[in-house]
């Protein structure tokens, strides 16, 4: 598989964590072949997590980060290791670096705990190994591993390809509610904040796990749907539309033919579908003021019509006779607990991987905060939920 052929939200993120001059930054780059990461004797050199989509053998299409020093100083250093701390949020495989001499320290411990808490798979690696005397026995998830000599640096990246086989990806986004010849109409309206010249992510990777699962799709925007519908010689499948577009489409298509959107796919994907679904009850729970967070995965220029901070707040307003007060967020900005809001409505998360997607919903959850995204909030306040969730029986209970 080339570089080319698997997006960063697809690709295992592999993190380096551990205390300044632990060597984080020289085992990345003897892991990697690469200089990623900035090297120095001076404690505290790597400022900011530095992370780059790479081929990793023997495992393939990862993203790999390295983290600031877990003990930096300072006021300055509190927000670098804030910012080490959030890439846990999007970690798939973590790697905790140890300077064998020192052993792990306090920090490295509470580390330790945050990986078995967030059931991450991990590797201690007790770097430097080249200047130790004596070695005690090291567990299972720990070896000695030496940067400078090379030392145990194949053995951990076995180590990490076999925990990225482990997690391995037998998720599909709509393959697995088709049959061979199935036909697919994709509706997909081009906006003033569209890519000139292709598709949007989540439009490109459905495209492909159509025709992986030897099926055919047809294209086409809002205004050219009906007459789409009525030139095919073959009943579709499933219409999949953009979520803007729900309740257009929703008239045009006739009943017998299932229904749904990009966003709602991308939800059921990544594995929060039923708790968005839930979430969507509290749009009509909204009072006057109500403070509403409004968060999307990736940072793009804001024009006239957004859907985020725009078209939105319009919808809701308009479903629920109230105006709330929203925060808007993009990006990395997504707070470590949301507690204080109402509701969260997120974007479809297409820009993060299944694991950034999953923590943000358990913090809305663990904050007590309902959550729901773009496309299940817009099937609600169009009326068309319970439809849009008819290819999935078992999500449609929850609306029992």
């Amino acid at each position: 598989m080339s570089l080319n052929d698997t997006v960063s939200a697809e690709r295992p993120h592999i993190a380096f964590f551990g205390m300044r001059n632990a060597g984080k930054s020289s085992l990345v780059n003897a892991v990697t072949g690469q200089q990623l990461a900035v090297v120095s004797d001076v404690k505290g050199t790597t400022t900011d997590p530095v992370r780059k989509a790479m081929e990793l053998l023997p495992i393939g299409p990862v993203v790999i980060i390295d983290t600031p020093g877990l003990d930096d100083e300072g006021e300055l250093g509190e927000l670098r290791v804030q910012k080490a701390r959030e890439i846990l949020a999007k970690t798939d495989i973590a790697v905790l670096v140890v300077d064998a001499k020192e052993g792990l320290s306090v920090l490295d411990k509470e580390l330790l705990g945050l990986f078995k808490e967030r059931g991450l798979p991990y590797c201690a690696a007790y770097n430097k190994a080249d200047l130790l005397g004596e070695r005690r026995e090291l567990g299972a998830d720990s070896l000695y591993v030496s940067a400078k000599t090379g030392e145990g640096v194949t053995a951990l990246k076995e180590k990490l390809g076999a925990f990225a086989g482990k997690a391995g990806n037998e998720r599909r986004i709509v393959a697995d509610l088709l049959g061979p010849g199935d036909l697919v109409v994709l509706v997909t309206p081009i906006d003033a904040a569209a890519p000139k010249g292709r598709m949007i992510l989540p439009q490109q990777q459905t495209m492909r796990d159509i025709l992986d699962a030897h099926c055919a799709f047809v294209t086409c925007q809002t205004e050219e749907l009906a007459a789409t519908l009525k030139m095919l010689a073959k009943k579709p499948r499933i219409v999949i539309t953009d979520s803007q577009a729900f309740e257009k489409v929703a008239e045009v298509t006739p009943p017998d033919i299932l229904l749904t959107s990009f966003s709602i796919l991308f939800a059921r994907y990544k594995g929060s579908l039923p708790t968005l679904v839930q979430g969507a009850v509290q749009l009509s729970k909204l009072k006057d003021g109500d403070p509403v967070l409004i968060s999307e995965g990736c940072t793009h220029h804001r024009q006239c019509g957004d859907i985020g901070t725009v078209k939105l707040p319009g919808w809701i307003e308009k479903y629920t006779g109230v105006k709330p007060r929203y925060t808007f967020t993009s990006g990395g900005e997504f707070p470590e607990s949301p507690e204080g809001y109402k509701l969260v409505v997120h974007c479809g998360g297409c820009m993060l991987n299944e694991a950034e997607m999953k923590s943000r919903v358990a913090r809305a959850k663990k904050a007590g905060v309902p959550i729901v995204n773009y496309g299940v909030a817009i099937a609600q306040m169009h009326g068309i939920l319970r439809r849009s969730l008819e290819a999935f029986p078992d999500i449609l209970e929850l609306l029992a």
